[in-house]
């Protein structure tokens, strides 16, 4: 990718109605069989075009073809049973109804692998593809058989290295690993975490990034954010560790929230991912907006270094409010473009 400020989104884009219930996060799915498989298709068909239409640089599947950004990864692994469920606490901050773990997890076959050819052979842009990280897996789930959150993760780890080089082999030129964890379970990042997103990444040739943002703009992460006081500074804890590591690129949050810039400092050297459009506001950010956010951050970061974004996904907006957002995002990246040319 050899455009100045390259333009993407962190994840999901709303499904058409059709497909699945709008603006619900684990919407079930409105069709069965070959039609819904057919139907996932030509959502992602319609999500790239839309991604193409609105200025999008790196095009996504906008998550179409699934329906949870770890949970229906997890269901195609073994060792995992959906109908034994129970509540746990989801990154500390709200409960919910998990798939338990009652034997060895593993990838009998490839998950996303088919989707992401097909979304390989829909556009010459480049593409990306987002994967759950070990650490938020394994905050999704109830484990009855390791005992150990820090061993799940590292065979997750390994499972998640399996798919992401076959989704290397089939042209997908930057793997997202998705880890809100990361923003709550500090000891655990530092002790076990990174290592384990390393694992999960290891020996691919595709760029590798790492998400991480305070959430959707769902009741129960924005209660937990009102809780976070004026300055938001989990990531002191995460970034200086990255800055070491393997991973290519760091993606955060910043538009509209209390994420003090200068910590972008402490990722000096990597992409940075950064997060132009709020997905807790459906007020539709102006070019200027956004084109002010991405002046701030280059002051901490190279501009040839600097990938415009979402905070986090947008499943649960109205289709158009998301499609007027990433017109924002690409409208701003622009202005800033010809101030940097």
């Amino acid at each position: 990718m050899h455009t100045l400020l390259p333009t993407t989104i962190v994840g999901s884009l709303p499904k058409p109605s059709w497909l699945a219930e709008p603006e619900v996060l684990w919407s079930p799915w409105a069709l069965e069989g070959d039609a819904l498989d057919e139907g996932k298709h030509d959502a992602l068909r319609i999500a790239v075009h839309e991604q193409a239409r609105r200025g999008i640089d790196i095009v996504s599947d906008g998550e179409q073809t699934r329906q949870h950004f770890v949970t229906t990864f997890i269901e195609h692994l073994s060792g995992v049973d959906f109908d034994k469920r129970e509540t746990v606490r989801i990154r500390d901050r709200y409960d919910a109804s998990v798939p338990t773990v009652v034997g060895e997890v593993r990838r009998e076959r490839p998950v996303f692998v088919d989707d992401a050819a097909f979304l390989r052979s829909t556009t010459d842009r480049p593409i990306k593809w987002a994967l759950p990280g070990p650490m938020t897996m394994v905050d999704t789930l109830c484990d009855a058989h390791y005992k150990s959150r820090e061993k799940l993760a590292w065979e997750f780890a390994v499972i998640l290295n399996e798919e992401a080089k076959a989704l290397e082999a089939v042209g997908v030129d930057i793997i997202q690993f998705d880890e809100p964890s990361f923003n709550v379970f500090f000891d655990e990042v530092k002790d076990w975490g990174v290592a384990a997103l390393e694992r999960a990444a290891e020996g691919l040739r595709a760029e590798t990034a790492v998400h991480i943002c305070y959430g959707y703009g769902i009741t129960a992460n924005n209660d937990w954010k009102a809780t976070l006081g004026s300055q938001w500074r989990q990531y002191e804890e995460s970034f200086p560790l990255l800055q070491r590591s393997s991973i290519d690129i760091v993606s955060l949050e910043c538009q509209h929230s209390h994420v003090p810039m200068d910590l972008i400092e402490l990722i000096r050297g990597k992409k940075v991912m950064l997060g132009a459009i709020d997905v807790a506001n459906d007020a539709i950010e102006t070019p200027d907006e956004v084109a002010g956010t991405l002046r701030r951050a280059l002051a901490f970061v190279d501009a040839d270094k600097l990938i415009p974004s979402t905070n986090c996904g947008m499943a649960p907006f109205p289709r158009e409010v998301a499609l007027q957002k990433l017109s924002a995002l690409s409208a701003g990246a622009t202005l800033v473009r010809s101030e940097l040319s």
